[in-house]
């Protein structure tokens, strides 16, 4: 189901930078601005959602046992909740916003715990590096995905 994710639709499967440069000379409406926006978000989404899984190998081999089953399971609920968001918005399914409020709230938390359990050091610059980098970014877009409200008509127009 996360392939889906990687297959072009009917456009040419790159992503709209700006809403300017989406729809500057082709005739495209706002929706369809929104559409291909919504869908690099998705491809964003499914893509770190399946960049989560080779971590989590990395993670149940080399940490030990008690503490790779709490990381291992965060990071699985990251991973599902990422692909299902990701996989929704390329549908354009509205019911992407549960589990992308999920994502930002797991991603918000495994910054946080990355950085308490961090030892000073190189530990806690790479939790740092991750959290700017990666988790923070990740979680705001998933956050603002979670809220923003519907597009398309509106009281039936």
């Amino acid at each position: 189901m996360a392939l889906l994710a990687f297959t072009p639709g009917a456009d040419d499967g790159r992503c709209a930078t700006t809403g300017a440069e989406a729809g500057a000379g082709t005739g495209l409406g706002r929706s369809a601005r929104h559409g291909r926006a919504g869908r690099c978000q998705g491809r964003v989404l499914a893509a770190c959602g399946l960049a989560l899984l080779p971590w989590l190998g990395y993670l149940a081999g080399t940490l030990p046992p008690a503490e790779a089953a709490a990381w291992v399971a965060l990071d699985t609920l990251e991973a599902a909740a990422l692909l299902t968001a990701g996989t929704r918005l390329l549908r354009a399914d509205p019911r992407h916003r549960a589990p992308a409020a999920a994502a930002a709230v797991l991603l918000l938390a495994d910054a946080c715990l990355d950085l308490a359990a961090a030892a000073p050091g190189p530990e806690l610059a790479a939790a740092v590096a991750m959290a700017v980098a990666a988790e923070l970014p990740l979680a705001a877009l998933c956050a603002r995905l979670a809220v923003r409200p519907p597009r398309g008509p509106v009281g039936g127009r």
